[in-house]
């Protein structure tokens, strides 16, 4: 599933994943920052469809991507006006400005000084419940958590993460003060990790009320106070689900790891050639296999050298081996996305990943040997993938 600037696509395969078809663009023209397959229900996906002009939708389709509606929308009605304008109740989002204080949360500080409102853009990641088909997380920009329970029809923001007392000092990093990071914990229901960009990692033990940063042993330079308890731009989080506890993060500059979930962090960038990027995520059945794809730095968006490489760690940080087969060793100048990167779950594990200049490349085994499964689609903002039996 293959969120881009211009539109989504779905990509499929039998299991030797070694043929694609390639179905859409669906809402061409639009960009779609994410699409999430929901895993208790193999035909149902949402997706983020998001425009400048008319604002945010959210989209489900409960054929696997065939045909798509807005929850709250009858099934084959257009979800937008005639003049484009998005309509129905998915579209509504409003931020919640009670809080444990009982003080309005309606401004944070901007880096001049000065009080900015809380505005909402987009939503820039969606996260399916594991065990409920009409339970979904969205992370949104201004940061904020929503949560539906309903399929998509209404959302309610989880108001417990911006009101927990650090939420005015949070600040937008280049690509807007985004929410993209939800982690489910599998093995504690009450559990759940978030990163915002750029405030930090956060973690909740009571399923959304209460909150706390997770950022002790991140050090950033860009800002005031390196050490401080909020303020760091991650980029993104990811677990093995064996090891909740056990978390993994591509920060601005450094790669970091985390085995007391989230209290403590510690740098695992070893001999990366360097240790700016966007992506991370783990093996689907060796916890301590990481992957990551370095870029040259945060000025410049490409990979180092021009050789786009994939490195993969097999002992979870420090020592890494560069993984290249199949991929541009010479003159490649694309950027790899937060959100795009996934593993699935087969056996060898097979690793995607997208870049901005339209191709998705995948390995069959692991990372050993990559190659385009789909070339020339626009900027490719996320991909997800989900096993079906």
């Amino acid at each position: 599933m293959v969120g881009t600037r211009k539109g989504a696509f779905v990509l499929t395969s039998d299991a030797k994943r070694r043929r694609w078809g390639v179905s859409g663009p669906h809402f061409a023209g639009w960009e779609v920052y994410h699409l999430k397959g929901s895993p208790a229900d193999p035909n149902r996906i949402y997706a983020s469809q998001t425009s400048g002009w008319f604002g945010q939708i959210i989209q489900r389709s409960d054929d696997g991507g065939k045909t798509w509606h807005q929850p709250g929308t009858p099934a084959g009605e257009p979800t937008t006006t005639p003049e484009g304008m998005p309509k129905g109740e998915s579209n509504k989002f409003a931020y919640d400005v009670s809080t444990e204080t009982g003080r309005p949360l309606t401004t944070h500080q901007w880096y001049d000084g000065t009080q900015r409102p809380w505005e909402f853009k987009r939503v820039w990641h969606l996260e399916p419940s594991p065990d409920d088909p009409e339970t979904i997380y969205a992370g949104a920009e201004d940061a904020a958590l929503f949560r539906t329970t309903d399929g998509g029809q209404t959302w309610h923001e989880l108001s417990g993460l911006r009101g927990h007392g650090t939420g005015p000092q949070w600040q937008p990093g280049a690509g807007g003060m985004c929410l993209h990071t939800i982690i489910l914990d599998p093995q504690n229901p009450g559990r759940m990790y978030v990163a915002i960009s750029a405030a930090g990692a956060f973690r909740t033990d009571d399923g959304g009320q209460a909150w706390r940063p997770i950022n002790r042993g991140l050090h950033s330079l860009y800002i005031p106070d390196p050490t401080a308890e909020v303020g760091h731009c991650v980029h993104h989080v990811a677990v093995h689900p064996s090891r909740p506890e056990v978390l993994f993060m591509q920060k601005h500059w450094d790669v970091m790891r985390s085995d007391d979930a989230g209290d403590s962090w510690y740098e695992v960038s070893g001999n990366l050639p360097s240790d700016f990027g966007f992506v991370i995520d783990v093996h689907a059945h060796e916890p301590e296999t990481v992957y990551v794809v370095p870029i040259e730095s945060d000025a410049e968006h490409y990979p180092p050298e021009g050789k786009l490489r994939v490195y993969r760690s097999r002992t979870g940080g420090n020592e890494w081996e560069a993984l290249t087969s199949g991929l541009p060793q010479s003159d490649c100048y694309v950027n790899v996305l937060r959100d795009a990167m996934a593993v699935d779950t087969l056996d060898p594990c097979g690793v995607y990943f997208g870049t901005t200049g339209g191709q998705v490349y995948a390995s069959p085994d692991a990372g050993d040997d990559w190659s385009p499964i789909v070339r020339d689609l626009p900027a490719v903002l996320s991909v997800e993938v989900q096993t079906l039996s």
